[in-house]
């Protein structure tokens, strides 16, 4: 198994089981965020309560978090190495319209907005839908 898997499973204080290295391994290799449904797929013969499991002690322990999209189905990406879910850590996504991939732009956080006394903030979800650099490239190559 990649020891670079290994050590970010234990760098999040998570125990390296078959399971967890292979789902994580399948997150490292995505560019772009996955579905339960989407992971489900790549493991058939994997217990799909297992899979749910791994995600949430994965999400539970900031490897990974989850975007909700808009599609209906919550999608999950791989955390930056220093990422601790805080507020200051949430970033932009993008939603493919073409191919329905979502993307994290880390590079582009998320405003943290003054709220009205009283109120506390705990989270925020920015996506912004459109098409990817990807579908672009393949369009301007059919005209």
């Amino acid at each position: 198994m990649n020891k670079d898997i290994d050590e970010k499973l234990k760098s999040k204080k998570i125990k390296p089981t078959a399971m967890r290295q292979l789902v994580l391994e399948v997150l490292m290799e995505h560019k772009t965020a996955i579905s339960l449904p989407e992971l489900e797929q790549k493991f058939e013969r994997a217990d799909k309560s297992t899979l749910y499991r791994t995600l949430k002690t994965f999400q539970e322990n900031e490897l990974i978090h989850s975007v909700e999209d808009g599609t209906g189905s919550l999608r999950y990406a791989l955390c930056d190495d220093f990422c601790t879910c805080e507020p200051k850590d949430l970033h932009v996504h993008f939603l493919c319209t073409k191919c329905n991939k979502t993307y994290c732009f880390h590079e582009m956080p998320i405003p943290i907005p003054e709220l009205p006394e009283g109120f506390e903030f705990e989270s925020a979800n920015f996506v912004v839908k459109g098409i990817c650099a990807n579908c672009r490239k393949k369009s301007t190559k059919n005209h």
